[in-house]
């Protein structure tokens, strides 16, 4: 395990980063006001100036379809800044952890993605966390860039908690049931970071891996599953994402191959029932 002094996160109010602040209380948190990522400069000042000796980028643009219409002003935070980060982490020789997307991948399939599958996002969003992820291994320093999917918590914007508002309001709510993954809780992800991490700052371990929860579920199983944890009637009606436009195309296949990590770093994919249940009653509270 790692000390929290010995660590500086880019993020502080985001889902990832909120689950990291329970886990390394002493750790260095950045938010917008402390480092911009839309000032790539100005977070990679923060890499130099820093003692710590694992960095963490847990701050993103994560609107996806926002940045179909705003995909330069995406790849500044997705791409421009963690490679300013990457670049000054591997000039002070400090291990430089990340967090990337399944939406990476086209979605095309089955089968769950391996970290060496070739990419081909389908959209702005998907493009901008790519570019990222070039960046950092073009630096050339020590990195783990650990892509997920599906990440939910009781903080923040995300599915757990819009379907929990929607069907406290609804009696019936249509699901998109053809777009299959593995949600992931933010609490596992940010374990699985922090154990990571040692390994990636020593250079006996990192690179690509995935990191996803299990089992592979539809959104909306994934759906009935949240109503069934809360008590709430609301019925799910299964749509065709057809039905359900959006600016930004979604992979239909968002499965992913995390068998690396558990090779590399001794962590199985968290089970997401278990987690949404830890995150129903945290809401409750």
């Amino acid at each position: 395990m790692i000390a929290g002094r010995d660590v500086l996160v880019f993020g502080q109010t985001g889902q990832i980063a909120r689950d990291l602040a329970r886990l390394l209380p002493d750790a260095l948190f950045l938010g917008r006001a402390e480092a911009d990522l839309a000032d790539p400069a100005a977070c990679a000042a923060r890499v130099a100036e820093s003692k710590a000796t694992v960095i963490i980028n847990a701050a993103a643009w994560t609107a996806v379809d926002q940045a179909e219409a705003e995909e330069a002003a995406a790849t500044v935070i997705n791409a421009a800044a963690p490679t300013a980060m990457a670049q000054a982490a591997a000039a002070r020789g400090v291990a430089f952890l990340h967090v990337s997307t399944d939406y990476v991948f086209d979605g095309s399939g089955v089968l769950p993605f391996a970290p060496d599958h070739p990419t081909a996002p389908l959209g702005a969003y998907g493009r901008s966390k790519l570019a990222g992820e070039i960046g950092i291994r073009a630096a050339g320093g020590r990195h783990l860039i650990l892509r997920t999917s599906w990440v939910f918590s009781a903080h923040g914007a995300n599915f757990v908690k819009t379907m929990l508002r929607l069907g406290a309001e609804r009696a019936v709510l249509p699901v998109v049931a053809d777009q299959i993954g593995g949600p992931t809780p933010a609490a596992a992800l940010a374990q699985a970071l922090i154990l990571a991490a040692p390994a990636v700052r020593a250079g006996t371990s990192g690179g690509t891996h995935h990191f996803s929860g299990a089992p592979e579920v539809s959104w909306a199983d994934f759906a009935r599953q949240i109503m069934a944890e809360a008590g709430l009637k609301c019925r799910i009606e299964d749509i065709p994402t057809a039905d359900y436009p959006r600016p930004a195309r979604r992979p239909l296949n968002s499965r992913l191959d995390c068998r690396s990590f558990l090779a590399d770093f001794g962590l199985d994919q968290p089970d997401w029932r278990k987690g949404l249940s830890d995150c129903v009653k945290e809401l409750s509270r």
